[in-house]
């Protein structure tokens, strides 16, 4: 079975479907998981899964050190819905052109998984599954907002090698939570907090996870 098949196997269609967990008080907002096929070097690495091929890549993002929410993290593009987007899926194909540049035309959208409430931001972020069935370049559009776009092997998150989680501890109390390491040309950074826990947890359902050392702690970038 190809990847394609198998994110579209987990990808539900109902997205307009309003949330039914209490959250409705929250802003809404959505994140676009683009997969397609790589445009440059393949993963050197060998997944397990042969659905996952050393081609297969996902997109992803480092915010600009200098935003007040979340400075140099690593995300998916995305943001807020306006009050112009038609759906979760619009705002997300919106955010990711201003983000990223990319031509939304060529993005299949499989579909949505289930909507994740952030207590903290008062958001309730629905994760958009697309298929870049015509890959358009990407580049950082807003220094403001980006520092860095690029499109990362799937095989390199699935490598034991690059996984790891990170600690957070605070007022006597600790936070774990899952990350990843990917090398890209701007340099090395750290998946974690929302974004990992996504690929995290969509790897697990597509079965694509591979055994990894939940003991390993991977240090979280300056500040």
């Amino acid at each position: 079975m190809s990847a394609r098949t198998e994110l579209a196997g987990v990808a539900r269609q109902d997205v307009a479907a309003a949330p039914a967990d209490g959250s409705s008080s929250f802003r809404r907002a959505a994140v676009l998981i683009l997969f397609g096929v790589l445009d440059r070097v393949p993963s050197t690495s060998t997944a397990r899964d042969a659905a996952v091929s050393r081609d297969l890549d996902v997109l992803l993002l480092a915010r600009a050190t200098t935003l007040r929410a979340h400075p140099g993290q690593v995300a998916f593009p995305g943001g807020r819905v306006d009050p112009g987007d038609r759906d979760a899926v619009a705002a997300a194909l919106r955010e990711a052109q201003e983000e990223t540049g990319l031509d939304p035309s060529g993005v299949e959208v499989l579909g949505t998984l289930a909507a994740q409430p952030l207590d903290f931001s008062r958001h309730l972020v629905t994760p958009v599954i697309g298929w870049w069935r015509d890959p358009s370049p990407v580049r950082v559009v807003d220094v403001a907002e980006s520092a860095a776009v690029f499109r990362v092997p799937v095989a390199d998150l699935l490598d034991p090698a690059h996984r790891g989680v990170t600690v957070i501890r605070r007022d006597g109390r600790e936070w774990r939570g899952p990350a990843f390491s990917v090398d890209t040309d701007s340099g090395t950074h750290v998946v974690w907090g929302f974004t990992a826990m996504l690929l995290d947890a969509l790897f697990d359902r597509l079965g694509w996870t591979e055994p990894w050392d939940g003991q390993r702690v991977v240090a979280l970038p300056p500040t």
